[in-house]
């Protein structure tokens, strides 16, 4: 049996993209050598921390939710408190406990959802630019009522 684990970290914002995806893929190979199994790796992106950390205003934020035992727990804090790229994480964990035939299972599910998703998204953008007149370049924007002359309104009294 696995338990269920969820990692948030923040990593500094004056990272490249190659920076922060050798963090996140690093995460990824400490879980995967160990026999865990992960559910969902999101990057979340800039956000304004709520104090300064590491004298950082703003940081780059990732999620990864997995399944596995302690070992890797504490490996992945390890290489977080070691990295200096890295200002803050925070792990928890997860009500209940997994098989790992059944975690898979769930990991499968969640991409054909994902990929239904993608799907009806597309779809539904492009049926709404067919929808749309040609020389119509305004769709989309507020429409402005017409202007009230003098002799359009008239109070009470007059």
């Amino acid at each position: 049996m696995l338990k269920r684990y969820e990692v948030i970290a923040i990593v500094k914002t004056d990272l490249t993209e190659e920076d922060i995806a050798a963090i996140m893929d690093k995460s990824s190979n400490i879980i995967t050598e160990r026999k865990g199994v992960i559910a969902k790796a999101e990057k979340w992106g800039k956000r304004r921390l709520a104090y300064e950390i590491k004298k950082q205003k703003d940081g780059f934020y990732f999620f990864i939710d997995y399944a596995g035992d302690g070992s890797i727990v504490t490996e992945m804090e390890r290489n977080f408190k070691i990295d200096d790229r890295v200002l803050k994480f925070m792990t928890v964990t997860k009500e209940g406990a997994v098989t790992k035939e059944g975690m898979e299972a769930e990991v499968a599910v969640a991409e054909v959802k994902r990929t239904q998703i993608r799907i009806e998204t597309n779809d539904n953008a492009s049926a709404n630019r067919d929808d749309r007149p040609a020389g119509d370049a305004r769709q989309g924007r507020p429409t402005f009522r017409k202007a009230i002359t003098r002799e359009d309104s008239t109070t009470k009294g007059e």
